[in-house]
């Protein structure tokens, strides 16, 4: 027997059958990686899962270090002069800085390695007339020392020379070549990265993809120059300053995004 369907009724039949179909389409895509963008991160806020139209992926930074014994020392020495004239306390300042820059190329320290990098003069008040009672002369030298088993003996030649003018500001233990370091961090914090997104996948229930893009955060400096005063007025520099490298560390930051299979 045939049934008859009047027109609001034929209208709600075809509603619910689109309905059916838009419900099995988006279950179909949530099975494909199709979902409504997501995402997460772990405590440190290194990870995130994100899973767009079509491909989901997962992103991971990773962190390598490894460390090194510097084998060069940076320097920073010069000359302090105070004199009635200009003329005078330059004149005074110069010889003494040519005697530190001489006695250091003796002990073997390159020309190429010895820079100025600092000339100052000002005047000196003794009181509130407003007229210098003399003038004061600075000079200072940046030097590289590339032999650390000779370089406290350097250190304190040069200091001898400069007398009871010389200053130090500042010392710093460096490597002058960190590409075998850096190369073997990168190894490290690739892996690391891999380590990471891997558990990550293996948590989701999904298979590691390929690698979409990576990048590296620019290494920072890995310490500033160290503190190194002077010898007071009127006393011998010691025989040989100690020079302790110790070590320094270098560290690599990685971001790579992996695709989710």
């Amino acid at each position: 027997m045939a049934v008859q369907f009047s027109p609001v009724q034929r209208a709600v039949a075809a509603g619910v059958a689109s309905a059916g179909l838009l419900i099995t389409a988006f279950a179909l895509g949530v099975g494909q990686g199709s979902a409504a963008p997501a995402s997460a991160s772990d405590a440190a806020g290194t990870t995130a899962v994100t899973a767009a139209t079509g491909t989901a992926r997962i992103t991971v930074t990773g962190t390598g270090k490894v460390s090194g014994v510097p084998n060069q020392l940076s320097l920073s020495m010069g000359v302090q002069t105070s004199a009635g004239s200009v003329a005078t306390a330059l004149r005074q300042a110069n010889a003494a800085a040519r005697s530190v820059a001489a006695v250091l190329r003796r002990s073997g320290v390159a020309s190429a390695d010895i820079q100025t990098s600092g000339l100052s003069i000002y005047p000196n008040y003794s009181s509130s007339s407003g007229v210098p009672s003399g003038y004061q002369v600075s000079e200072e030298l940046t030097i590289i020392l590339r032999r650390l088993s000779v370089a406290g003996s350097q250190i304190s030649a040069a200091a001898r020379a400069g007398g009871n003018a010389t200053t130090v500001d500042g010392v710093s233990l460096n490597l002058s070549d960190t590409s075998t370091l850096l190369a073997a961090a990168r190894e490290k914090a690739v892996a690391d990265a891999k380590a990471k997104a891997t558990a990550y996948a293996h948590a989701l229930g999904r298979p590691l993809g390929p690698v979409v893009t990576m990048s590296e955060t620019p290494p920072a400096q890995p310490y500033p120059p160290l503190p190194f005063a002077a010898a007071p007025n009127g006393s011998r520099a010691p025989s040989s300053v100690p020079v302790h490298p110790g070590t320094q560390q270098l560290s690599v930051t990685v971001t790579v995004v992996f695709a989710l299979a």
